[in-house]
């Protein structure tokens, strides 16, 4: 496998995974406790998760994985930044609920691995970093065992075209130049909405890191060029947990933001189930 030390993108994780787990507190403590963090959009797409092997792309800190693995699944989960990996390592001793974490660049390690799993989840600001959609799906499809699923939950792209003042002008929807800036400070964005506890400064990352547009078309595209059979298709007006526009407002009594009133709705998530054929 080819080094990925100078990867901008893992130097750039590295970074804002400090800055976002540096906002929440003792999380073992909460996950040992029962706080859940899944959304139930992603609890629909999966169904039960008793005894089932599911490799968690992307999986970041780990803190969505061990929630998986609290819920029965026999979870592995993946991801590109030492930060994150070591974090979710500590995360599960601390909060006694068992899990694998590999780190490695995620396409390399599709395409390697031997494993082989029931179901892959990737969730929430995934396939956005990575250059070759067409190899991400290629590779979900040689990880699943036939009859396998994927469940992929994930912010609308049509978001990344909003100016702050919710019209569509900062962005070209179908740009293919990667955009190049620093992973932000989102959870300080969001607040406890993404675990934050109190108020605090927004974390510094000087590390800028490509990023990619992939509309739904190309998503759906890729998976169905890769021969997964598509399931299920949602979209849905809110965005969980994360403020991906500053004008959004909280929906009162939950963790989602969504358009002020007043303000027409489009898609701000959306959700898909895929499955290999046997």
């Amino acid at each position: 496998m080819a080094s990925d030390d100078d990867d901008p993108v893992r130097r750039s994780w590295n970074v804002a995974t400090r800055n976002h787990n540096a906002h929440k507190g003792d999380q073992a403590a909460r996950l040992a406790a029962g706080e859940e963090l899944l959304f139930e959009e992603e609890l629909a797409l999966l169904g039960d998760l008793e005894g089932r092997t599911l490799v968690h792309l992307q999986c970041n800190s780990g803190q969505d994985s061990l929630c998986l693995a609290r819920l029965g699944a026999r979870v592995t989960g993946v991801d590109l930044s030492d930060e994150a990996i070591a974090f979710a390592q500590g995360l599960s001793e601390r909060s006694g609920i068992p899990a694998t974490f590999v780190r490695s660049e995620l396409v390399a390690w599709m395409e390697q691995t031997e494993q082989r799993f029931e179901l892959a989840f990737a969730s929430y600001g995934a396939v956005g970093w990575l250059p070759d959609i067409s190899a991400w799906a290629r590779g979900v499809a040689r990880i699943l065992v036939p009859g396998g699923r994927l469940v992929y939950v994930e912010f609308h792209p049509l978001v990344w075209s909003f100016g702050d003042d919710q019209r569509l002008c900062r962005d070209d929807y179908f740009q293919r130049e990667p955009f190049i800036e620093p992973v932000g400070d989102y959870v300080a964005d969001s607040g406890d909405a993404l675990g934050a506890i109190g108020s605090q400064p927004r974390g510094h990352n000087d590390i800028d890191a490509p990023s990619w547009q992939w509309t739904f078309a190309d998503v759906l595209d890729a998976l169905a060029q890769a021969g997964l059979v598509i399931e299920r298709v949602q979209e849905y007006p809110w965005s969980n947990g994360c403020r991906v526009n500053p004008g959004l407002v909280r929906l009162e009594g939950t963790r989602r933001w969504v358009w002020p009133e007043g303000v027409a709705r489009v898609p701000l998530m959306f959700g898909i189930r895929a499955r290999r054929p046997l």
